[in-house]
């Protein structure tokens, strides 16, 4: 189990991240269309932005800068994914003018969190994703992983999309 904070306190996710050189699992998360994405249905490089809610300012900023950032990435999807209901990522998207990136829920089946190692087991978020940044290949290998330590943090987009860029 990985060890991480809110506002200093130590809270646990379920596991650990996926390793670098790992394949990514497949899964299945829901659209703001209602409709099944599975991992397999995007191609190119895609970076992986989880957090709790999109109801949190930093998780809402995530969401904006992945969206900014994500206009210059050539071959590149980035797949923003929380436990939100999908009408709550259209409307965020909606008000936000966010365009750039795929909104998806793991409120369905629960298992992405699971199946990942980043579901908040205890403290006031469990049962929530954990902040993580998962760069992957065009082969869906994992190329860079972050777990945010503190999880009122902004992750490290200077890393990530230099990640894929390395690609």
């Amino acid at each position: 189990m990985a060890e991480i904070t809110l506002k200093g306190n130590t809270i646990h996710t379920i596991g650990e991240l996926p390793k670098i050189g790992d394949t990514a699992k497949d899964f299945t998360l829901t659209a703001t269309d209602l409709s099944d994405k599975k991992l397999s249905d995007f191609s190119g490089k895609i970076v992986l932005n989880i957090f709790p809610s999109l109801d949190t300012p930093t998780c809402a900023t995530s969401v904006r800068k992945f969206n900014e950032k994500a206009a210059g990435l050539e071959n590149t999807t980035v797949l923003c994914i929380s436990r939100d209901l999908p009408f709550a990522h259209g409307r965020f998207c909606t008000s936000e003018g966010i365009d750039k990136v795929v909104n998806l829920s793991d409120f369905r089946t629960c298992q992405f969190g699971k199946d990942y190692q980043l579901e908040i087991i205890d403290g006031p978020l469990a049962g929530l994703l954990s902040r993580v940044v998962i760069v992957l290949d065009e082969n869906k290998n994992v190329v860079y992983t972050e777990q945010v330590p503190e999880i009122v943090d902004e992750p490290d987009y200077d890393s990530a999309i230099e990640a894929v860029k390395n690609i």
